[in-house]
């Protein structure tokens, strides 16, 4: 069912919008506020979706059915990576008005058509947009040259902001359909980044992160091609008042000496680095199609440790993946300990259409969830046992809300007393409450 025309005179509502999947999803829904909000898009529920797995797309049509039932007169507007990759599986949804590609959403001219195209179906009475013969706008993502066209200035807290460096993936890891909802990398120039970043850091933000689909691949489409260390030497060195700053995911075989020598020298620089490994096993990261073995990623956290003692180390690792025996699984297991990680994100194997992985032969259903829960226990153990080791330790955090604050290694820290959000606070831990530490 398409949205009822609602009468004229009833003043549009704001846009509801929901985002599933990485931060810069979350970083791209905040950019389509105000791209909506500045050509006066009426009630409307926007849906960003996320492709990484098909309990993810699971997931986002529960939620889409649901908001349509919660917002009976709002047009419904999906997009993301799974608008991308499978439009017409939204599409064929009775709830859903018109899906936008990944290239669309960030784009003004897009967002004023469809406020001018509700204007119009609203004077006519006509239901959604009134253009029924075009209800997928999704071109192909692989001509996109460009990233990042809309900036902007925080999250609407004081905690952090998040500065999209880069888009898409030039990788064809087997199991993964991101590239095609991506499309090819692409780099936002090193000015363009620090214009930004002054700019949040004179609006008040004490910690900025760096986000992007593949990480340390900026810099490669750009003259010269920077590696990554050099965008982050330059953000420390031109923006000196910048207090913190943090990198989001990255694939440990491509970080540059450059980078590595930010981590070691500036103490502005987060110790936290979460690290694509996806795996354990040489066998199961070759049919991946990954670029390091499990030597590698162990040596680059043994050297990184060395350099940088107090960093702490997250993880993305898949359970269940085509053809992985037990024995393959346990090293996997081992990773955890090998490497030293604290935060897991561990995924169950899902098979993507269109992958190579998809064609593999597969494990039972039953077994990918159960090595998946065993992973995370494992995970688990080694986070309260990292959460332990730091009572009576100093942490300096950055305030996320009155009572809670991110540490420099990303834990969590619930105070006693209220201090105001945005702020940097230095505080002693004082003990553990699950998966988060507690302080005076």
């Amino acid at each position: 069912m398409n949205a009822p025309a609602k009468p004229p005179s009833q003043p549009p509502a704001a846009p509801v919008f929901e985002t599933f999947g990485c931060r810069l999803n979350a970083y791209e829904t905040e950019a389509m506020k105000e791209l909506a909000a500045a050509e006066g898009l009426g009630d409307a529920v926007v849906v960003n979706t996320c492709a990484v797995t098909a309990e993810a797309v699971r997931q986002a049509r529960q939620r889409i059915r649901k908001l349509r039932r919660d917002n009976p007169g709002a047009r419904v507007i999906v997009t993301g990576c799974a608008a991308q990759t499978e439009p017409e599986t939204f599409s064929n949804m009775p709830e859903v008005d018109l899906v936008l590609g990944n290239l669309e959403k960030m784009q003004a001219p897009a967002w004023a058509r469809l406020a001018a195209e509700a204007r119009a179906a609203d004077a006519s009475g006509a239901p959604g947009f009134g253009v029924a013969s075009e209800p997928i706008r999704v071109d192909d993502i692989m001509s996109a040259t460009e990233t990042a066209g809309h900036l902007i200035d925080g999250f609407g807290t004081r905690a952090r902001a998040y500065v999209q460096v880069q888009n898409g993936c030039d990788h064809r890891c087997t199991f993964c359909i991101i590239p095609y909802g991506r499309g090819n990398s692409r780099s936002v120039p090193a000015g363009v980044v620090v214009e930004q970043i002054r700019r949040l850091v004179g609006r008040g933000y004490n910690e900025v992160v760096l986000t992007g689909v593949d990480l340390t691949s900026w810099g490669a489409d750009l003259p010269g091609h920077p590696p990554l260390g050099d965008l982050v030497q330059r953000i420390l060195k031109l923006v000196p008042d910048l207090p913190r700053l943090r990198i989001s995911s990255i694939d440990s075989v491509e970080a540059d000496p450059a980078l590595i020598d930010a981590v070691a020298s500036d103490r502005r620089l987060m110790p936290h680095l979460h690290l694509s490994l996806q795996a354990g096993d040489d066998m199961i990261l070759k049919r991946m199609k990954r670029r390091h073995l499990r030597d590698d990623a162990i040596r680059f956290c043994e050297d990184i440790r060395k350099a940088r003692p107090d960093i702490v180390y997250g993880a993305d690792l898949i359970a269940g993946f085509p053809t992985e025996t037990e024995a393959m699984f346990e090293n996997s297991l081992k990773l955890v300990e090998d490497c030293g990680l604290t935060w897991l994100h561990v995924f169950p194997y899902s098979p993507r259409k269109g992958t190579p992985a998809a064609r593999m032969p597969q494990l039972p259903k039953a077994e990918i969830k159960a090595r998946a829960a065993r992973l995370r226990a494992v995970g688990d153990a080694a986070q309260t046992a990292w959460l332990d080791s730091r009572i009576g330790a100093t942490e300096r955090l950055v305030m996320e809300t009155e009572t809670r604050g991110r540490g420099e290694s990303f834990a969590e820290v619930e105070l006693a007393s209220p201090r105001e959000p945005g702020a940097l606070v230095e505080t002693r831990i004082t003990g553990r409450d699950g998966a988060k530490l507690r302080a005076a």
